[in-house]
């Protein structure tokens, strides 16, 4: 699976490709979620996960976009990303600015930090799924 990425000063985001996203349990709630991920067969990370249409940018189509809460030394094009959603933060909402965007996300990233730090959480970063996606082929890629 090929993704899309941007290093900002927080971490990596990347976009999950369409078919990825038209795969998601029908079921889910748009909003920002948390949890683990990682790229390739490296290491364990904590992010954030936003999975709706972007109001803010007036997206048309559904989209997934997943904040590695980690600096990488290089790109990652064309790497698999490994993500565990440990739980939900809030609702997809629209912002009146920018500024208030990203001042959201920076808050989502803080609150997904202190939940990912109680043991509940902090053991999932060690799943047998970061340990078996290792140089494996799941799901089909």
């Amino acid at each position: 699976m090929k993704l899309n990425i941007w290093s900002i000063s927080f971490c990596c985001l990347a976009n999950f490709p369409e078919h990825v996203v038209d795969n998601l349990p029908a079921d889910i709630s748009t909003g920002i979620y948390y949890g683990w991920a990682s790229v390739g067969s490296g290491d364990v990370h904590k992010m954030v996960a936003s999975i709706g249409w972007n109001p803010y940018y007036k997206n048309l189509k559904k989209s997934m976009e997943t904040h590695i809460m980690h600096t990488f030394k290089e790109d990652f094009y064309g790497e698999i990303l490994n993500v565990a959603i440990v739980g939900y933060l809030r609702p997809e909402k629209n912002f009146d600015s920018l500024e208030s965007l990203i001042s959201a996300i920076h808050g989502d990233i803080e609150e997904a930090k202190k939940r990912l730090d109680l043991p509940e959480h902090l053991k999932l970063k060690d799943d047998n799924f970061f340990q078996l996606s290792k140089g494996k082929i799941i799901n089909g890629h």
